[in-house]
């Protein structure tokens, strides 16, 4: 048995290591705080790291577009007199990203109306741009640098979207409000959505996502966890105008397909038919009154009218006429190659879904000028020919506008509760 004294000995020895080794472990933490140290990694998880390092590989190939137009204004006072005179006023601003070593891609409603386009680049440079062509029907704009920006740009890694799924992560860069440089993140919430765009034609398969977009945002990429562009993101729907968690972007595989075709011939190579259809809103009351006149209603859409020297044209194709006797309808189509026509909008995704030098067979219903009269059901084939009227820079410009919706060219708008983010005006 031991003394008792060497007992206490031993509890005062041990609670001596004890504080020695605790004040070692403090020091040594101490220090290890004090070191300098490049970076945030050491106190980042995983999953931020790989986020930090995304943000910093992209952020620099997305720019910020702000465009001005020119305004009528008068200037002078009421001692001189007064002039009107054109001023540069600005008109929007939105994002955009690098496609090449001298291209910008954004949104065609961001640089709509505007004559000048101003293009800041994540170190603050900012250069001149000059529109190299758009097509509002996808709301794509692809603009061309005036002089060559200071450094090499490095353009963004160009994804796919046929291969997307509900659930994957995406994280979306660009300007909101102003605040350039600005990432959110979420998650891909739906595919295949359709929503009514700027030239009032409706965008199809569209990514739906909750990652924050707001004013300033559209034109702006969405990229997926690998730093891939997977869409360009466009519009939220909001009753309100305020982010609520749902926003839109174009898929990039439409994407890829659009730039490639402004770089090529400064428009879009797309099918003409060459028709004016009646609005299906007016096709709707007009069918209800043929019913209360006991006649045959209407089951398809009426054509208004027939371009000259167009491919309807060529067909025969009958367009609504004033006569003697009153209003005699155009030909009713009713079917594009078996497939049944009931609006407008399925007329423009039989005739767009097809290249230039197809042949269709449509399939439509003419009748005579009595309204009681059945009409015959007949059968033609139309050669698709090229759209003569193209969004270049030479024909930029608003919305054409029409008696009717225009089969294989630019739509009157339209709308519908859909708020389009990219412009902070």
């Amino acid at each position: 048995m031991l003394p008792q004294h060497f007992g206490l000995f031993g509890v005062y020895a041990g609670g001596v290591v004890a504080l020695l080794v605790a004040a070692a472990t403090k020091e040594a933490s101490a220090a290890r705080s004090e070191e300098p140290h490049d970076d945030l990694s050491y106190d980042l998880y995983s999953e931020e790291k790989r986020t930090v390092s995304l943000f910093e590989r992209s952020s620099g190939s997305v720019v910020h577009i702000n465009t001005l137009q020119q305004k009528e204004v008068r200037v002078g006072n009421w001692s001189r007199g007064y002039r009107s005179a054109l001023q540069e006023i600005p008109r929007a601003s939105g994002s955009g990203f690098v496609w090449d070593h001298e291209h910008i891609v954004t949104n065609y409603h961001v640089i709509k109306d505007a004559h000048r386009f101003m293009v800041t680049f994540s170190d603050h440079a900012t250069c001149e741009a000059r529109l190299v062509g758009a097509e509002p029907d996808c709301d794509l704009a692809v603009l061309k640098l005036v002089a060559p920006h200071p450094s090499a740009l490095l353009p963004l890694e160009v994804g796919g979207s046929a291969g997307l799924h509900v659930g994957q992560r995406v994280l979306a860069i660009g300007n909101p409000f102003g605040l350039d440089q600005t990432l959110t993140s979420g998650i891909v919430s739906g595919l295949g959505r359709e929503m009514r765009g700027v030239s009032g034609r409706k965008l199809r398969g569209l990514v739906q996502t909750d990652a924050a977009i707001n004013p300033g945002n559209s034109g702006g990429p969405l990229l997926d966890a690998r730093g891939r562009l997977i869409g360009v993101n466009t519009m939220i729907a909001s009753p309100s105008g305020a982010f609520v968690g749902v926003g839109f972007a174009i898929p990039v595989d439409t994407v890829k397909r659009i730039v490639r075709q402004l770089l090529k011939h400064g428009h879009t190579i797309r099918p003409w038919l060459g028709l004016h259809m009646l609005p299906d809103r007016h096709r709707s009351k007009l069918s209800q009154r043929l019913t209360e006149w006991r006649a045959e209603p209407l089951s398809g859409v009426v054509i208004l009218d027939v371009e000259a020297g167009s491919p309807a044209e060529s067909a025969a194709l009958l367009a609504t006429q004033q006569t003697s006797r009153g209003i005699r309808l155009g030909d009713e189509i009713v079917a594009v190659d078996g497939k049944k026509v009931v609006s407008n909008e399925d007329l423009l995704d039989a005739v767009e879904g097809r290249e230039v030098g197809d042949v269709i067979e449509v399939t439509f219903r003419r009748r005579t000028a009595e309204p009681q009269t059945t009409p015959t059901l007949q059968r033609t084939r139309v050669t698709l020919g090229q759209r003569p009227d193209q969004y270049s820079p030479s024909s930029f410009g608003g919305n054409q506008q029409g008696g009717g919706h225009h089969v294989g060219g630019p739509n009157p708008g339209g709308g519908i509760p859909v708020r389009d983010p990219a412009s902070s005006r």
